[in-house]
């Protein structure tokens, strides 16, 4: 993994291919920053189908295959940054949430925005040591 001021880019197929300039995914400085994963299924690239517990779960299914292709996990997470359509599906979102990240859960941010790719739900982003 890279060391130094390198960085390496992280690929998985555990994970749905970007969708645009960018990766899933890089490693730079012991640190692990990941692109926001909404709830494609990675074999198909479509959106899945179901409300806000289901496209959780996507989401964080995609974000452990980075994790673990980078090296990392869940338990190395320190932030993530949480995106949601309708703050109203808060709790929803928490309850899968939280099977993730356990008693030790790292620091967080959770906003509303206006809109998602692809009409996703919800988006997650994270920030872990490798």
């Amino acid at each position: 993994m890279a060391v130094g001021n390198e960085r390496t880019v992280v690929a998985t197929d555990g994970a749905p291919a970007a969708i645009g300039p960018y990766s899933q995914g890089v490693v730079a400085g012991g640190f692990f920053f990941s692109a926001g994963q909404i709830p494609l299924d990675p074999a198909t690239g479509e959106l899945v189908e179901g409300g806000i517990a289901e496209q959780t779960e996507r989401v964080l299914q995609s974000l452990g295959a980075v994790l673990e292709a980078a090296g990392s996990s869940f338990g190395r997470v320190v932030k993530t940054t949480c995106f949601l359509t309708n703050l109203d599906d808060f709790a929803g979102f928490n309850a899968v949430y939280a099977r993730y990240f356990g008693d030790d859960p790292p620091g967080r941010s959770t906003v509303q925005v206006a809109k998602l790719p692809k009409g996703a739900l919800v988006e997650v982003e994270c920030v872990s040591l490798v």
